[in-house]
């Protein structure tokens, strides 16, 4: 069957204890999620137990899961699924009242060591809003090495052992498998990652839950998943393209999917080439054009709302209506190795 038409998806909201309250402003059509502070929108998600539902059009009512069950050549083309059939990305919108918890994701081949249950992660951020004084925790301290490391432990030391950098709205933090990192408090961030839940929590800033317990950590794990020897890029601003009146910039080029973002003043033609695309807006309001001649559509694209499009979508067309129009551009190109 095919789709041949962009889906617009509904979000998960997720409490967190480090959570705000930008998220339910952002996205309203999601108000009845829970009742304590939200930390992370998930737009784009197809894991077990929880799978984005398609909000209006033909297809309204149905998952990304039952999706990847009956239409997957349609909505992946080229993109190939995660071992488990699953879409293989998940796209996440983060609020951070407090810092996030000290943690890493493992690479492929360390998560096969480590066992089936886990899976590698490489993930990218792109700052939305920042606070004055904003900052991120990304890699390691010049010298750190494991056993500097390990006598740091899930201790407060262990912030001792990380570089921090400041960042502002617009930077472009690069996050690599085995990289020991931290959002910090006072961001709003759009995350593309992988779709793996493998974290390895080193530290949680001594924090207790409502029973007064910590979350546990995993630093055995996470020793063997940090990648002593490597240094992810500074964060900063993307470099920005020209084309016409628009402007785009690349966020990330990996095996596993391409990330852009543009702003877009004039019509902007896109083409997937076959592969499957996420679009998140980020700023203004627009429209999608699919198909061509008395065959198009307009699609009204609104700030906070998530766009699926399926790799028959073929050619298309993005176009600006008041003011900045500005978007997150996906394209998933491939799901994760075969860890057992």
């Amino acid at each position: 069957m095919s789709l041949r038409q962009p889906l617009r998806l509904e979000p998960v909201l997720r409490e967190k204890v480090w959570g705000g309250e930008r998220l339910r402003a952002l996205m309203p059509s999601a108000s009845e999620g829970p009742s304590g502070m939200v930390g992370e929108a998930w737009c784009v998600v197809d894991r077990e137990g929880v799978s984005s539902v398609v909000a209006e059009g033909a297809f309204a009512g149905r998952s990304l899961r039952g999706l990847m069950l009956s239409e997957q050549e349609a909505l992946l083309g080229s993109t190939t699924p995660d071992p488990d059939g699953s879409f293989p990305l998940l796209v996440k919108l983060i609020d951070t009242r407090k810092n996030l918890s000290v943690q890493v994701h493992p690479d492929e081949a360390t998560a096969r060591r480590l066992g089936s249950q886990h899976a590698g992660k490489d993930e990218s951020w792109l700052v939305l809003e920042a606070e004055p004084g904003s900052e991120v925790f990304l890699g390691l301290a010049a010298g750190v090495d494991a056993r500097a490391f390990a006598e740091a432990g899930s201790t407060a030391e262990v912030v001792d052992l990380l570089q921090v950098h400041p960042v502002h709205a617009g930077d472009l933090v690069q996050v690599p498998a085995g990289t020991v990192h931290a959002i910090g408090a006072g961001l709003l961030v759009a995350e593309v990652q992988q779709n793996s839940d493998t974290t390895f929590r080193i530290y949680d800033w001594d924090r207790v839950d409502r029973s007064g317990a910590r979350r546990p950590t995993n630093l055995e794990d996470a020793l063997q998943a940090i990648s002593f020897d490597s240094h992810p890029p500074e964060p900063g601003p993307p470099a920005w393209v020209e084309r016409g009146a628009n402007r785009v910039a690349s966020l990330a080029a990996g095996h596993a999917y391409e990330t852009e973002v543009l702003r877009v003043h004039e019509p902007l033609p896109r083409d997937l080439e076959g592969f499957a695309g996420v679009v998140l807006v980020l700023e203004g309001r627009g429209s999608l054009r699919s198909g061509s001649g008395d065959d198009a559509v307009h699609h009204a694209l609104e700030r906070g709302q998530t766009w699926l499009l399926p790799a028959d979508l073929g050619a298309h067309c993005l176009l600006p209506g008041d003011g900045d129009f500005t978007l997150l551009s996906v394209r998933a190109l491939r799901g994760r190795e075969v860890t057992a």
